[in-house]
């Protein structure tokens, strides 16, 4: 069961390196010479389908060896071997290097009590570390520009003000980087030059101080730093961001907060699975369900606390093209079992199950390792779940603005007075 909530924690979330091509280290400096060969190999030799997904897989060799030979650097080389995995039009199958974070988020979802992973990054020379120094961030480049598309709660770059929808500029005057910009910096405060409008002349500039994240913990305390209590109209609408589901501690952390803590009060609910990892269990519904009981536990003064054994009020679930994985088994099962409304945009549909495996040179090859189907016969892979709710949102220069978490709230607080005694 542990290996398989594992697998699908899933989504691989785009986390991109920015405008350049990165970190300029020679090529033939820090990866074997074999990486193209043992990528295409494990590929050969693990993926789920046989046929590739409808590709010669032998002809994508001939096709592409050539040009990762010619790679000038380790960026570059990896960029086109990640061109060749793109053609089996799969998820869950990318090549990761250290020059990423999600690299190191990778390994906070599969290094935990994996010894046999953690002696494979020995072997290749790399420490066996979730950590990485930086400011929490995702990133999206459209065009030659990269925009902040996802500022993780509670991290340095919210503390700092950091937007959604900011155009990254640079750092302390630098290209940006997420690692090459922060790495050796933690707890050094750095100016981050951001544009807010398209139109503006001079760049927004805001000190944030890296820290050091960890891969293996950060997303958990994310989730509770985001938790909300939105109070309108004599109504009270939890809110809570679960930005990695890949593993139980996150469902545990969810039904504390629900049941016993700062939410168990709440008219409605809005739980927001944007962005991120995947690896959500469809047990975790169950939690959802209209066959709860209630209790109360009653002290010696004759003092009574109530509690519920789930939640027993309105939920509305917000996705959107990053919500992946096994977060998507959710947004399935809360559209066919009516649990709730589903508000924001259609899912990235990237349902298999995949698995990591450490290159020779400590890079982290991810492949779709089996296929999954729902309700018998049901492939959510290339097609996602649609929302009830379609709110559209352009990032560029939103200036913070969330019209799909504001949508949610909205449908949250309709349903909680529509309920209301």
């Amino acid at each position: 069961m542990r290996q398989w909530k594992a697998a699908l924690a899933a989504g691989l979330p785009t986390v991109l390196i920015g405008a350049m091509s990165v970190l300029g280290t020679p090529a033939a400096a820090q990866s074997t010479p074999d990486l193209f060969e043992q990528v295409w190999q494990t590929v050969d030799d693990r993926f789920f389908d046989p046929d590739f997904n409808g590709v010669d897989w032998v002809a994508l060799r001939e096709a592409y060896r050539p040009l990762a030979l010619e790679a000038g650097t380790r960026a570059d080389q990896a960029a086109v071997i990640n061109a060749m995995l793109d053609e089996l039009q799969t998820s869950h199958t990318r090549l990761f290097t250290p020059d990423e974070p999600a690299y190191y988020q990778l390994l906070g979802v599969f290094l935990p009590g994996n010894d046999s992973l953690a002696e494979d990054l020995r072997r290749a020379g790399r420490e066996a570390s979730t950590q990485y120094t930086g400011i929490g961030l995702f990133t999206e480049t459209i065009g030659d520009k990269v925009f902040v598309r996802g500022v993780i709660d509670g991290g340095p770059a919210a503390l700092a003000g950091v937007m959604t929808g900011d155009e990254v500029l640079a750092v302390d005057g630098q290209p940006f980087h997420p690692i090459a910009s922060f790495a050796g910096r933690a707890g050094e405060p750095v100016v981050l030059s951001l544009r807010r409008t398209a139109d503006a002349a001079v760049p927004t500039e805001i000190t944030v101080t890296p820290t050091i994240l960890d891969g293996a913990g950060m997303f958990l305390d994310a989730m509770r730093a985001s938790v909300t209590l939105v109070e309108q109209d004599d109504r009270q609408i939890g809110y809570i961001r679960i930005w990695s589901y890949a593993g139980s501690q996150y469902q545990d952390e969810l039904e504390t907060t629900l049941l016993f803590g700062a939410l168990k009060d709440a008219d409605a609910l809005v739980l927001d699975l944007r962005d991120g990892w995947g690896g959500a269990w469809p047990g975790y519904l169950n939690l959802f369900t209209d066959r709860t009981i209630g209790f109360a536990s009653i002290g010696r003064d004759g003092q009574s606390v109530a509690y519920a054994s789930g939640w027993d009020r309105p939920v509305v679930l917000l996705v959107d093209g990053q919500t992946r994985s096994g977060k998507e088994l959710l947004a399935y099962g809360f559209r066919e079992h009516d649990i709730g409304p589903v508000v924001g945009s259609r899912t990235a549909g990237a349902v298999v199950a995949g698995s990591v495996s450490v290159m020779d040179d400590g890079s982290l090859l991810y492949v779709a390792v089996r296929d999954v189907l729902v309700d018998g016969d049901v492939r959510l892979e290339g097609v996602g779940v649609s929302p009830d709710i379609d709110v559209p949102f352009t990032l560029e220069y939103a200036a913070g603005a969330d019209p799909r978490r504001d949508r949610a709230v909205a449908v949250a607080l309709e349903a909680a007075t529509e309920t209301a005694p």
